[in-house]
C-alpha cells in the first residue's frame, strides 16, 4: 500500500494486528453531553462512581481535557465469539457467563492490540508524531513527556459508543449496545487518542432498530426503559444484570433475585434477543486471541480437580471453589473483577434459583448452600440463606 493515504495504511496495518474493524472520528465535543449529566442526575448508574465524578463528566465530554492537542480518534472493534453450548442457558444447574468474560481479558489483550497500532502510526509519521504510552500504561497517568497516543479499552473517561457511532461502525440500540449491521453487536470498543491529523470517517446516522423492542421485551429485570426524547437510549443500571452481578458490592434487592435466572457473571440476554446477532448477520468467529482453553488444564499444583470451564460451569462447583482455586480461575480473566465474595454472592442466588425451579431439591445443592451458611463473609451467607428459602 505504498503511496496510499495513511488512513488507508492505519487500517490495513490494524486489520494485520487482528483487529476486525477501525473507523477514525474527529475529536470534536460529544452531542450527548447533556444527556449524560440527566443519566447522571437520575442515579441510574448506581454505585459506579467512575462514571459520576464531575472530572469524569467533564472528560467524556472533551477530549482534549484527556490529551491536550488530540486531533484524531482511531476506534476499533474487535468481535469474539457469539456461540453458546447446546442447552445453555436453560440447565438451571449451571451457571451462566457472559460471552465476552468467558476467555483472556479482553482489556489487556485489546490494549496490546492498540499500543502496536501507536507504534506504527509513530514510525509511519516520524519522531514528530511524540511518544507512544509504554506496555502496561492504561491512559491513566502521563506516559513520558508530552504523549501523542493515548489508548483506551474500558479503562478511562471515554464515551467510547457515541465515538464509534461518530467513525461509522453502528448506531446504538434500544439496548445501549452499539450495533453494526453486518456484524452485530459482540465485540469489544477500544479507542486510539492521537495528535496525528487523519481524516474522519462519516458517521453512522441511521438507527435501523425500526419498531422492534425485542431487548426491551426480554430484558427480565426491567433495566432498560427506551429512548428519551433525543433518541438516546435510556438503562437503569441499577436493575441490570451485568451491574448486580459485577459492579454492585453489597447485597442484591431481593426482588430481583428470582429475576436473575442462572447468570452469575454479566448478562447478554439483551444481545441474544437482538434480530441483528441472529447468526445470518453475524460472523462465525474462532476464540482466536481471547481463547480460554488454558484455564480448562487440570493436573495443576494446588488444583488437583483441574478448574471449570467458563463455558456453563456447574454452580455447586464454583460454589465450592477454594480460594486458591478461584486465584487460578480468574487469572488473567475478566471475571476477577467481581471479587470471590461477589462471585460466590451471585452463585449462591442462582443456585436459590434452581431450587425454586424443581420440584425435588438437589442434594449437592443443598449442601453447598448450607456449607456457605458459615461463610466468613456475611454477605454470601446471607444469600446462601435466601436461596435455602426457596
Amino acid at each position: 500500500m505504498t503511496g496510499s493515504p495513511l488512513e488507508a495504511r492505519l487500517k490495513q496495518a490494524a486489520r494485520d494486528l487482528g483487529i476486525h474493524q477501525v473507523g477514525i472520528a474527529a475529536p470534536s465535543p460529544t452531542d450527548h453531553a447533556a444527556f449524560y449529566r440527566w443519566w447522571v442526575d437520575q442515579g441510574y448508574p448506581g454505585e459506579m462512581k467512575y462514571l459520576t465524578r464531575p472530572d469524569a463528566i467533564e472528560r467524556r465530554s472533551d477530549l482534549d481535557r484527556t490529551l491536550a492537542g488530540v486531533r484524531s480518534v482511531v476506534v476499533v472493534a474487535d468481535h469474539y465469539p457469539a456461540q453458546d453450548p447446546v442447552g445453555i442457558p436453560d440447565d438451571p444447574s449451571r451457571g451462566v457467563i457472559a460471552r465476552y468474560a468467558r476467555g483472556r481479558d479482553y482489556h489487556r489483550v485489546l490494549a496490546g492490540k492498540l499500543r502496536a497500532l501507536a507504534r506504527w502510526l509513530e514510525e509511519e509519521t516520524g519522531p514528530e508524531a511524540g511518544a507512544h504510552p509504554p506496555d502496561g500504561d492504561d491512559g491513566e497517568g502521563p506516559a513520558g513527556d508530552a504523549p501523542q497516543h493515548r489508548v483506551y479499552v474500558d479503562t478511562g473517561p471515554i464515551l467510547e459508543r457515541d465515538l464509534a457511532r461518530r467513525a461509522g461502525l453502528g448506531w446504538f440500540g434500544r439496548n445501549t449496545m452499539l450495533i453494526h449491521p453486518g456484524r452485530g453487536s459482540y465485540f469489544f470498543l477500544g479507542v486510539l487518542l492521537t495528535t496525528v491529523e487523519l481524516a474522519p470517517d462519516p458517521p453512522f446516522e441511521a438507527d435501523r432498530c425500526g419498531s422492534c423492542r425485542a431487548c426491551l421485551d426480554g430484558c427480565p429485570t426491567g433495566a432498560l426503559l427506551g429512548r428519551d426524547d433525543s433518541g438516546a437510549p435510556v438503562m437503569d443500571a441499577r436493575r441490570c444484570i451485568s451491574y448486580l452481578t459485577i459492579e454492585h458490592r453489597g447485597s442484591i434487592p431481593q426482588e430481583l433475585r428470582p429475576l436473575m435466572g442462572n447468570r452469575v457473571f454479566g448478562c447478554d440476554i439483551c444481545q441474544e434477543v437482538c434480530p441483528w446477532n441472529a447468526p445470518k448477520f453475524t460472523p462465525a468467529l474462532k476464540e482466536g486471541d481471547y481463547q480460554a482453553d488454558w484455564r480448562k488444564a487440570p493436573d495443576r499444583p494446588g488444583i488437583p480437580h483441574g478448574l471449570p470451564t467458563t463455558e456453563a460451569p456447574s454452580l455447586v462447583t464454583l460454589m465450592r471453589m477454594t480460594r486458591e482455586e478461584w486465584d487460578e480461575w480468574t487469572r488473567g480473566s475478566a471475571i476477577r473483577r467481581a471479587g470471590r465474595e461477589g462471585l460466590r454472592r451471585n452463585v449462591a442466588v442462582a443456585l436459590g434459583n434452581w431450587l425454586g425451579s424443581v420440584d425435588e431439591r438437589p442434594g449437592e445443592a443443598v449442601s453447598a448452600l448450607r456449607d456457605a451458611l458459615d461463610d466468613e463473609d456475611a454477605m454470601v451467607a446471607e444469600h446462601a440463606a435466601w436461596a435455602l428459602s426457596r
